[in-house]
């Protein structure tokens, strides 16, 4: 289950900095340059300016995997930029979080006998928190944080056309975007994870059900490991709240001093959503089917 959880947080904060060019269409014979792409994309998700304005943001909702039995499991994601998350999951009544302040990061979750234990990031996981991309994800502002993008064609995914871009992080790192070539919103995302043993694999993320969310564009549902042979693991969104006030103690450094003291969740499992201020419902886009993928 706690392999589960990791993977559904590195999609998500996937998942997410000298200014690069965009490299050139491998593909001139394509009808839209990556340029032009980036552009009608970060239009389709509301604007440049209107991602910007976003300082905090927070997601409430719950998440299935084929991993366990029973109930689903209730989470909470914070952040805050530039790179800051909380991450908190309710599974058969226990709690755990991540938390990474922007340069450290800790994991706290019941040990065998129902105290809470702290760790530190391992490295790779230091390093996937690192070069997150943030709130907006890597191709909104996709220059300021470093990110070099090759178009490298088109390609039919799930029966639609999608333009694939190849993302080169600051860091060095690749990631493969998948822009639907009709509602240019993104519904694919590969990016190398790393199993606990260090070895590298690729996680397949499908964004699906955009809703609007005070005129930006949210996925409501987001399916890790779709595609493959196995039943994907699944985060739906249920709630979101932008530029709630999220204090820097949230991201701080947690405090474990027993089992009466379990970090720093309430005994509620989505203390973070109770304090929201006014989440926005999720709701269709204008004229889209609330249970419909984008086309």
């Amino acid at each position: 289950m706690r392999e589960s959880i990791r993977l559904i947080m590195a999609a998500v904060l996937a998942a997410m900095l000298a200014k690069p060019a965009i490299a050139a269409d491998p593909n001139p014979g394509a009808e839209l340059t990556a340029a032009q792409i980036i552009e009608k994309n970060v239009a389709a998700r509301g604007g440049l300016e209107a991602w910007r304005r976003i300082q905090t943001m927070v997601w409430v909702g719950h998440m299935e995997t084929a991993e366990t039995q029973g109930p689903s499991m209730a989470f909470s994601l914070q952040q805050k930029r530039p790179n800051k998350t909380r991450f908190e999951v309710l599974a058969m009544n226990q709690k755990s979080t991540r938390i990474f302040d922007g340069a450290h990061g800790w994991k706290v979750h019941p040990a065998a006998d129902g105290r809470p234990q702290m760790q530190s990031y391992t490295p790779q996981e230091l390093k996937f928190a690192r070069q997150a991309q943030g709130i907006d994800g890597p191709l909104i502002d996709y220059a300021a944080k470093g990110n070099t993008v090759t178009l490298q064609g088109t390609e039919e995914i799930e029966g639609r056309k999608a333009y694939r871009l190849s993302v080169r992080l600051a860091s060095g790192e690749r990631n493969d975007v998948w822009v639907d070539a009709r509602t240019f919103l993104d519904i694919r995302l590969d990016r190398t994870s790393f199993n606990p043993a260090g070895a590298p694999g690729t996680v397949t993320v499908f964004y699906r059900d955009y809703r609007d969310i005070e005129g930006l564009q949210f996925p409501s549902r987001i399916e890790v490991g779709a595609g493959s042979a196995r039943v994907p693991d699944k985060m739906v969104i249920e709630k979101i709240a932008l530029n709630p006030p999220l204090q820097d103690g949230a991201f701080a450094k947690p405090q474990v001093p027993g089992r009466r003291n379990l970090v720093t969740i309430d005994a509620e499992p989505m203390s973070a959503a109770d304090r929201m201020r006014h989440p926005a419902p999720v709701k269709a886009s204008p004229g889209q089917d609330p249970g419909s993928a984008p086309q």
